[in-house]
Formats: structure tokens, C-alpha cells, sequence
């Protein structure tokens, strides 16, 4: 192709676009903005619903207050007290149970709850969830890499779990650390693989570990900007500041 031809695709006057191919665009553009902050609103919304039915329920009818319960702005009732109540005695329980007397009947507790037999499955399940969730702060991905995968010439986005210890890094035949990264499926980041490979094989990514998730979820379709990378530099310099500040403290 010269370049007359390629000046002239160029500078070629565009089509029009007709009015219903106008309003579907406008309308799919907008459908982007309103559903996100929609559902968000729905879902915060039932949810303070669901813990304020929830824990209204355990009040007394002597103890609740119609002008608390039942305060309406525009004709629409106003949810939140219950969640007040869970907040405050949820921040009640966690102190006492960092006490002495906490953690025995906190023991006692699940001494009881591990001798029932379908009781223990259910707790433990929901502990364990509860837990990985709440208590991540020091074992989160701080660093987002690329490995190839499924094979040699094929790049995955991928975070960087640990360095490999005892047999896991004695048994393979490789020179070398190894160290465990997690290759997460796209569009549903919860799910994937833990990888074994050499530390060698691994090309660490100045993005932050938010950036490459964005990027997973969105199959590709959400890069990070070009300050963001220095932005992910410096979350995790703090992160790894505060994790030895954590470390030489204990």
C-alpha cells in the first residue's frame, strides 16, 4: 500500500452514524456508569436491611425506640441503627476476647463445638473463611509478575506467593531458588493454580498487585496508567516497611 492510499483511508470523511445506532451507544454507555453504581447501592442498601432485621430481632419490644427505628426522610425509612448496634457490640466482643478470660471461654467454646459432629464441619469451614479473609494483612501477594505459562512463548500475569522451603526446594532437580507464585483464572481472580518455578523464569512487574488484579479481571481490557507503576513502587515499599517494622517488634 503507498502512501497516497494510506493518506486518503486516513483523511477519508467518516460514515454518518444513524440516529438508533446514536441512541444504542449513548445507551450502552450509560447502562456502563448507572449499573456499577446502581447494584452497589442495592447491595448496601439490603444489606444494612438484612443486619438491621437481624439484630432488631434479638431487641426487645420494651428497648427499641419507634423515633430511632423508624426515622423516615422523603417518606423512606432509614436503615442503619441495627448495623450501629452490631458495629458496637461486635467491637465489644473483640476486646474481651483479647483478654485472658476471653480467649478461656473463647477455647471452651470451640472445645464444646469440635465434639458435634456437624456443628465442628460448619464452624471450622466458616473459621477458616473468616480468617483467610479478615486476617490477610501479613500473608497478602505484594508482588504482581509474569511467568510463561502454559508454555515456552506464552506469557500469565501472575503474584508472587513465597520462597519455596524444605523438600519443596530440595527434591526438584533445579539449580537455584525456587518460589510460589499464584496464576489466578480469568475473570474470577479467587480461583487458579499454585506454581512451583524458578525464580529465574520470573519477570517481577513494577504495576501494584491492585493493577494486575484490574487487569485479570478485566481480561486485558484495564491497563494501569503510566504514573500508576511508580504508585505500585511505593505501596509496596510501605508494605514491606511495615511488615519488618511488624517482624523486629515481635
Amino acid at each position: 500500500m503507498d502512501e497516497d492510499e494510506t493518506e486518503d483511508r486516513f483523511t477519508a470523511p467518516r460514515k454518518r452514524v444513524g440516529l438508533w445506532a446514536s441512541l444504542r451507544a449513548n445507551f450502552l454507555t450509560g447502562l456502563a456508569v448507572v449499573a456499577p453504581v446502581g447494584l452497589t447501592i442495592f447491595i448496601v442498601w439490603e444489606g444494612i436491611g438484612i443486619i438491621d432485621s437481624w439484630v432488631l430481632f434479638w431487641i426487645p419490644d420494651k428497648y427499641e425506640w419507634d423515633w430511632l427505628t423508624h426515622i423516615e426522610i422523603f417518606g423512606v425509612d432509614v436503615r442503619g441503627v441495627g448495623v450501629i448496634i452490631f458495629l458496637i457490640f461486635t467491637v465489644i466482643i473483640g476486646y474481651f476476647a483479647k483478654g485472658l478470660f476471653g480467649r478461656f471461654f473463647l477455647r471452651w467454646g470451640e472445645y464444646i463445638v469440635y465434639r458435634l459432629p456437624i456443628v465442628r464441619t460448619v464452624y471450622n469451614a466458616l473459621k477458616q473463611i473468616a480468617d483467610t479473609v479478615l486476617n490477610n494483612t501479613e500473608t497478602s501477594f505484594d508482588r504482581a509478575c509474569l511467568i510463561e505459562y502454559p508454555r515456552k512463548g506464552i506469557w500469565a500475569v501472575a503474584f508472587y506467593s513465597s520462597l519455596a522451603k524444605d523438600e519443596i526446594q530440595e527434591k526438584p532437580p533445579v539449580e537455584g531458588r525456587l518460589i510460589s507464585v499464584f496464576l489466578p483464572t480469568t475473570p474470577n481472580p479467587t480461583s487458579g493454580f499454585l506454581l512451583v518455578i524458578p525464580e529465574a523464569d520470573v519477570i517481577f512487574l513494577d504495576m501494584s498487585v491492585e493493577d494486575a488484579a484490574k487487569l485479570v479481571i478485566s481480561a486485558g481490557l484495564v491497563y494501569p496508567s503510566k504514573d500508576e507503576p511508580e504508585m505500585g513502587r511505593r505501596a509496596i515499599t510501605r508494605r514491606r516497611k511495615s511488615k519488618n517494622s511488624g517482624s523486629e517488634s515481635e
